[in-house]
């Protein structure tokens, strides 16, 4: 109001008077009006620029505060790579449980160590002070790191209760630790390739952490189940474990799967991992051999040719096959292992093994009906299972008459383990091929397959199958009260220039029961050696018969197949236990 005042109110001097000016008069009351409303619109307008302008700082102080404190994070964390980076995921992944429930992998809140190089007083007595407490600690390394300039370094991720106390009684300055969530494998090596394993930032990497990815980040905390039955698993894992020391094998695979679902109960590869320390593992041992190794399966191919000759027609039963010599074909000579030198019936090509009898039966139908046979039991693709982990076969260069000879008997093709356990299930589920996976079916519901081959083939094979246990190569497969069907497959390995007699893959194929085929059991060991119980021999009704027959004797129970138990049965049993199998050379030793 002073401001303004002057202008409203001046008086008469002398110096204005002598001037000749007017003389000045009060203002009118309207004058004063005008003053006063112009002095409030000029208050206003300051009020209001003041108030902005404040907000303004406001803004510009709060962003300025979030850019200080990014700044302050980068500062801390700057130095560090991508893999050290703590990522936030939306909601916790969720747990891998088996088809009972039972917990394969979860997540948990761990502590991580780190440091602020710049606050650490001396870092050769901090590094030499954390290896107290901190087993395989590389000293070396960290004591270089901690002389950096770096304002952050990892020292050691994912610590145990007992070592982060540990590390804080120490009391080093410039040591910190992170939360962070860490995959934990409670069954360590058990199923540690069906499982897999995921990263440090939890993607999956392989197994069933790759391959159902998705639905374990969901975000929703449910766990994916799988059809595996750790129960089955573990007995499994035990017999071919004990199989390979019992036989110095290298490897070993076993796969239990249900004919009418595809559900895949157990699927072991040995030699294994454990799952919580992928990285300490050799590669071989990571290789899952039932789905990621391809083999020349031998004679249980036989029972695929046997199914080609009773589709084609060419192979009746009653009907003969002239076995009596070896059979030359494209300069190559093909004998039988079990030579009955003479004429064989079907029956008998497949009981005793005939890779004369069946190159003769694959001969006559042709490559093409064999091949395609062969595709129609996806025998000549990768394992259509969920696992990244597949391998695709390896075909012959070309399909002549050699090939097509060599491969009625299990040489020349190689293929997966449970490649050739899917193919028999369709044989045991009536000739309907049903997809294998490691998702569990829900009781009630219906599973989709394909009609392959016709029924009456697929019995008139599992018949002959049953004959193979009852009274041929697979007698040591037999479990009474089950009565077992099955095939065994005796394989030389490709070396340079040929086969090597002395490295052998044995397999044996069983179904299970026989009069109600519910389940497909295949074993396989990779290069056996014989021992004074087996004669000196490493051939699959020694080696891998017994321990498909352990297994089922073990898992039948678990999985509520009823026994049927005859007396008669177990005494013959006992019989062919106690005598040499008369399908065998004179006994030697193989070294």
């Amino acid at each position: 109001m002073k401001r303004f005042w002057p202008f409203a109110r001046r008086r008469v001097t002398a110096e204005t008077q002598s001037a000749g000016l007017p003389p000045v008069v009060e203002a009118a009351p309207s004058d004063m009006a005008r003053f006063l409303t112009l002095e409030d619109e000029e208050t206003t307008a300051l009020e209001g620029a003041r108030r902005r302008l404040t907000m303004i700082g406001i803004a510009l102080g709060f962003a300025f505060t979030i850019l200080g404190g990014r700044a302050v994070m980068l500062a801390v964390a700057g130095e560090a790579g991508p893999a050290e980076q703590v990522v936030a995921a939306d909601g916790p992944r969720g747990d891998l449980v088996d088809r009972n429930g039972n917990v394969l992998a979860t997540t948990l809140e761990t502590w991580s160590l780190y440091a602020d190089p710049t606050e650490v007083w001396d870092a050769a007595e901090t590094a030499a002070a954390l290896a107290t407490v901190l087993p395989g600690l590389d000293v070396e390394r960290v004591t270089r790191d901690l002389s950096s300039r770096r304002r952050f370094i990892w020292i050691q991720r994912n610590l145990t209760p007992r070592q982060r106390q540990a590390v804080f009684s120490l009391g080093m300055p410039g040591l910190d630790f992170r939360t962070e969530p860490r995959r934990v494998y409670p069954r360590g090596r058990l199923a540690s390739h069906v499982v897999g394993f995921s990263d440090r930032d939890l993607n999956g990497i392989a197994g069933a952490e790759r391959a159902f990815d998705g639905a374990l980040e969901a975000g929703d905390g449910r766990p994916v189940a799988l059809s595996i039955d750790m129960g089955v698993q573990y007995h499994v894992d035990e017999v071919l474990r004990a199989s390979m020391q019992e036989f110095r094998a290298l490897a070993a695979v076993g796969v239990v799967m249900d004919v009418h679902t595809g559900e895949v109960l157990s699927m072991v590869s040995l030699p294994d991992y454990d799952a919580n320390r992928p990285a300490e593992a050799r590669s071989d041992d990571r290789l899952n051999r039932a789905t990621q190794a391809v083999y020349e399966m031998g004679s249980t191919f036989k029972a695929f040719t046997v199914a080609l000759g009773l589709e084609t027609g060419i192979a009746r039963p009653g009907e003969t096959f002239d076995a009596s010599n070896p059979l030359r074909i494209g300069g190559h000579t093909i004998h039988d292992f079990h030579a009955q030198n003479r004429e064989l019936t079907l029956s008998e090509i497949f009981t005793h093994s005939s890779n004369i009898g069946s190159s003769l039966i694959a001969l006559e139908a042709g490559a093409e009906a064999q091949r395609d046979l062969l595709q129609r039991l996806r025998l000549l693709e990768a394992a259509p299972i969920e696992l990244a982990e597949t391998a695709a076969p390896i075909l012959p260069r070309q399909w002549g008459p050699t090939e097509t000879a060599t491969i009625s008997y299990g040489h020349g093709l190689a293929v997966s383990p449970l490649s050739v356990a899917a193919a028999f299930a369709a044989i045991a589920n009536g000739g309907v091929y049903v997809q294998p996976t490691l998702q569990p079916v829900r009781p009630g519901e219906t599973v989709a397959g394909e009609q392959v081959l016709d029924p009456d083939v697929a019995q008139h094979v599992l018949d002959l199958m049953r004959e193979v246990v009852a009274d041929g190569t697979g007698r040591r497969a037999e479990v009474p009260g089950y009565r077992v069907a099955g095939k065994t497959g005796t394989a030389e390995k490709p070396d340079r220039g040929g086969y090597s007699r002395n490295r052998l893959i044995s397999s044996f194929s069983a179904v299970f029961p026989y009069d109600d085929p519910q389940y497909v059991v295949l074993v396989m060991l990779d290069e056996p050696h014989g021992n004074a119980s087996t004669y000196g021999y490493a051939t699959a009704g020694y080696t891998a018969a017994p321990a498909a027959g352990a297994i089922i004797e073990r898992i039948a129970p678990i999985l509520g197949v009823e026994r049927i138990d005859d007396p008669l049965e177990r005494a013959a049993l006992v019989r062919a236990a106690l005598s040499p199998d008369p399908d065998m050379p004179e006994p030697r030793i193989r070294h």
